[in-house]
């Protein structure tokens, strides 16, 4: 049995989403490849080379892979996949936007978001807004799935000595072209990937409610900023901070929910978090079916409390 991952990265540094997608693939526990296709990614197939568990890392260096647009990574991960009986890619953006028309063109069904592996063949995966989870078998092959990256401990990024093999492009499709990109820039940690996160919802009223009580907050605790989908679709923060079924999946040491009712689709994205803390008025809000601390309070009063407290 061989499993191929496909690695997420920037074309300079491997993504952290892809060490939890390799800790799936060793669930498995074939012979672990890693696919990095890239625009001068030497440097990335190097770093997945040192992965723990790797036996192979596949580079593929074409400009064609630069921006990982989904019709050029899927004619790649088609051809390069057919003969693997497992493929994997993180359930990011990255991962969820090339898989389903990679699994098109192998004619085989993909699944998504994938939690746990129970047999080679069994896998489970949230449904209902993570309110249910449910046993799926594949009988095709290759197994196609994105992994979601909070349900797995990501592996050590030292420690293994892959051979780097470099393999050919599938080239470009020509069914789209990159245009630009805008991204957010923060000095902040990765709201995906960081070990504290604060949110805020729509009680804070305002996005200068925002910026006077949760980012102060946030800077002491060194956490990255969340919010729910109420508050971003009052345009108090940017569309990259939304938490939830339809923002980002995370699951940190610390997860504060201040002023956030606890919607099921906010709870889908951030219920597997270690520790969590809600401060909301309303002691009946759903949020505190799931925190571990809770304080029935209104936030206005509580915040400059809590952070007189912190110094």
């Amino acid at each position: 049995m061989s499993i191929l991952v496909i690695a997420e990265h920037d074309n300079a540094t491997l993504n952290a989403s892809t060490l939890p997608t390799v800790a799936a693939a060793k669930t498995l526990g074939g012979d672990i490849h890693v696919l990095v296709a890239g625009s001068g990614a030497a440097a990335v197939a190097e770093q997945a080379s040192k992965l723990d568990g790797v036996a192979k890392v596949l580079h593929t260096d074409d400009a064609a892979y630069e921006h990982a647009l989904a019709e050029n990574m899927a004619a790649l991960v088609a051809k390069v996949g057919a003969d693997y009986s497992h493929i994997l890619a993180p359930a990011t953006f990255f991962g969820k936007n090339f898989m389903p028309r990679a699994a098109a063109l192998l004619d085989k069904q993909p699944l998504s978001d994938v939690t746990a592996i129970e047999a080679e063949d069994t896998f489970v995966r949230p449904t209902y807004a993570g309110n249910a989870f449910k046993t799926v078998q594949l009988g095709d092959t290759p197994k196609m799935m994105t992994i979601r990256t909070t349900a797995f401990d990501p592996v050590a990024t030292e420690g293994g000595s892959a051979a780097i093999e470099n393999t050919e492009s599938a080239g470009e499709t020509g069914l789209t072209g990159f245009v630009g990109r805008e991204l957010s820039k923060s000095e902040r940690p990765d709201l995906a990937t960081a070990s504290v996160v604060v949110s805020g919802g729509r009680a804070l009223g305002s996005g200068e409610n925002f910026e006077k009580l949760i980012e102060p907050l946030a800077d002491k605790l060194g956490a990255a900023i969340g919010a729910s989908r109420a508050a971003v679709d009052a345009g108090y923060v940017p569309n990259d901070y939304q938490v939830g079924q339809t923002g980002k999946i995370v699951a940190p040491n610390l997860y504060i929910a201040i002023g956030i009712s606890g919607a099921i689709q906010h709870l889908a994205g951030m219920k597997d978090s270690k520790v969590i803390v809600a401060i909301n008025k309303d002691e009946d809000a759903p949020i505190f079916q799931v925190a571990d601390y809770g304080l029935v309070a209104d936030l206005f009063d509580a915040l400059p409390e809590l952070d007189k407290a912190l110094g």
